[in-house]
């Protein structure tokens, strides 16, 4: 039964795919040599499309297939395999079963490893888990991870605790990464302080005056892009 669903699923995949997409992908997520996406491979396959497998499947999957899906070479297959996973999650109410898969999701960490993946389960997963179940050590370990998607992890995880109105974990991981080389982090960062200053922009404001010329540019530009341009400016030209 294993395979056959396994099977079932990649079928529908490789279906779906879109020969001009596999073309384009492997340049839109950097797998040259070197990048931060190097080696990986595509199907071509739209996330709509991902999407609607992952609600067709999700309830009649199990972690087993899960896990064979989630650690495949195909990109689509991995993210695919995470858009279930976050439906089970959603989905059920039995605290056991949560408590199971996010060790699942844990466990299989090495297999998110590009933005798109992170950032469309981590704080679905790990961020509302670690909200609702005040286990924020879980989100610590990785912020001081030596592996940036771990990093990258931790920080976009904490989409859940700003959209609930909490910043301080947020502010905490960004200012522990704020100097991180890698651009992808720049943006991490820049992109959740602007969603917190979506939900408060005083806080961003304090937040910004305290560290903003310390801030890369790209993470600076993230962070303000909301701002009236007046204010944008003042920043930009380090005059606040």
């Amino acid at each position: 039964m294993t395979n056959n669903m396994l099977k079932e699923i990649e079928e529908v995949l490789a279906f779906l795919s879109i020969p001009e997409k596999a073309a384009f992908f492997p340049k839109f997520f950097k797998t040259g040599k070197g990048e931060y996406g190097e080696g990986d491979l595509f199907l071509g396959v739209t996330v709509p499309d991902q999407r609607s497998v992952a609600k067709e499947y999700y309830a009649k999957i199990s972690l087993e297939d899960l896990s064979r899906l989630l650690s495949s070479k195909y990109h689509e297959h991995r993210l695919t395999a995470l858009f279930m996973l976050i439906s089970k999650f959603e989905k059920t109410k039995d605290q056991s079963v949560k408590d199971e898969i996010v060790e699942f999701y844990l466990n299989h960490l090495q297999y998110v490893n590009n933005w798109d993946l992170v950032d469309s389960s981590c704080y679905k997963i790990l961020g509302r888990y670690s909200f609702e179940n005040r286990k924020e050590d879980l989100l610590r370990k990785l912020s001081a991870s030596e592996e940036m998607w771990h990093k990258r992890i931790a920080v976009v995880g904490t989409m859940f605790y700003v959209k609930k109105g909490s910043f301080d974990l947020l502010k905490e991981f960004v200012t522990q990464n704020l100097k991180h080389p890698h651009d992808l982090m720049h943006k991490a960062n820049g992109w959740l302080l602007r969603e917190m200053g979506q939900k408060n922009e005083p806080e961003l404001i304090s937040y910004l005056n305290k560290y903003y010329k310390e801030m890369p540019r790209t993470c600076l530009r993230y962070a303000i892009e909301k701002l009236d341009e007046e204010i944008r400016q003042e920043y930009l030209k380090g005059r606040i």
